[in-house]
């Protein structure tokens, strides 16, 4: 172990692999601006002045939800003010839509519906393909894989084939929050566990589809539990290399029943930028770092991209998820203004499908 952003710096510039030790190190150190730029080298390094962005929609399907996680402002009741579910047409009408807007990619992900049957789920990707064939399906968390499973009496990498015969294209990283047992007890009590989680994402990467890996941070979880949670996703990685990208979410406390008392480095615009940048560092095995700028902001998203990021997520239109929660964000980006924040930031942007092939350079 090193002990020093010096000797730390030379073990990244050589190409080692920082230890757990050494990444709890960082998130406790006040430099801020120096670890910035360390990261900020280290993501040179993989992915030059590129920066990469697609051209999304979410389409959160129903917000009627088995689980009541504590952090969660999304999920209702069916009898609950706000409980939506969607049919298939409406879904297919928000799919074309989108497909006419230039999207490349539908991100689906939604409640845990307790009376939808696994059939409306493969219905809903041929629908979806069937009406925007172009489209790139990015749906279900490893969460919702979980339940899907169970509905079917199937086993995952059986469910996972269903799915994807029906025309599922990969899995964003939603439902990670926080690995650490001990968290997740008070966070998400009713949500399969960290270790069931990564079992998922072990099948679905065997079953040749990619995913997202993400982790819920600003809560009720300590430096050493974000530490432990990436290096759980870092040993992942380097048995199946089938992550395309980490996002670090950033908690938005405003309507949900958890209650957090603000610790003195933990939260707000500095600790958001030293998790980013400690990610880059840590995450050698991972192509790519995310700042989710519907959670982060414009200008904190903007100012991660001298911190190690080199991809902003996409233009986004209609998120519910975080707006829920009191994300103060807009909930759409257009083209021009996405690319007009990363040139500002003196950086390249890269237009990029779901799986990170490169459809323009800005």
């Amino acid at each position: 172990m090193t002990n020093s952003l010096a000797a730390i710096a030379e073990k990244v510039d050589s190409g080692g692999r920082l230890s757990d030790a050494e990444a709890l190190f960082l998130f406790h150190s006040p430099e801020l601006l120096e670890i910035g730029e360390l990261a900020a080298r280290a993501n040179r390094a993989k992915n030059g002045d590129r920066v990469f962005f697609n051209v999304n929609r979410p389409i959160n399907h129903t917000n009627i939800c088995v689980n009541r996680c504590t952090f969660c402002a999304f999920s209702r009741t069916a009898d609950e003010p706000g409980a939506y579910a969607y049919d298939l047409q409406e879904i297919e009408n928000r799919a074309v839509e989108a497909a006419r807007q230039g999207a490349t990619e539908i991100h689906m992900v939604g409640g845990l519906h307790p009376d939808l049957p696994f059939e409306f789920y493969l219905a809903m990707l041929r629908q979806v393909k069937r009406a925007a064939p172009a489209l790139h399906i990015k749906a279900f968390t490893a969460v919702e894989i979980d339940y899907l499973a169970g509905l079917a009496r199937l086993t995952i990498p059986e469910t996972l084939a269903e799915l994807k015969a029906a025309g599922l294209g990969s899995l964003p990283g939603g439902g990670a929050e926080i690995f650490s047992e001990r968290v997740r007890a008070k966070l998400c009590p009713e949500k399969i566990p960290g270790e069931r989680w990564l079992e998922i994402m072990e099948e679905v990467h065997r079953a040749g589809l990619r995913s997202n890996a993400t982790m819920l941070y600003g809560h009720l979880e300590d430096f050493a539990d974000r530490v432990d949670h990436m290096r759980r996703l870092r040993e992942l990685q380097d048995r199946t290399g089938g992550f395309q990208v980490f996002i670090p979410l950033a908690f938005q406390p405003e309507n949900t029943p958890l209650k957090v008392d603000r610790r003195p480095g933990y939260g707000g615009g500095v600790d958001d930028l030293k998790t980013l940048a400690v990610a880059r560092l840590y995450l050698d095995n991972f192509a790519h770092v995310k700042a989710y700028w519907v959670m982060l902001g414009e200008k904190i998203a903007q100012v991660a991209l001298a911190f190690g990021v080199d991809d902003l997520d996409g233009t986004v239109v209609e998120e519910k998820i975080g707006h829920d929660a009191g994300a103060a964000s807009p909930q759409a980006m257009d083209r021009d203004g996405i690319v007009a924040l990363i040139r500002n930031a003196g950086r390249v942007p890269v237009e990029r499908d779901t799986l990170y092939n490169e459809l323009r350079t800005y």
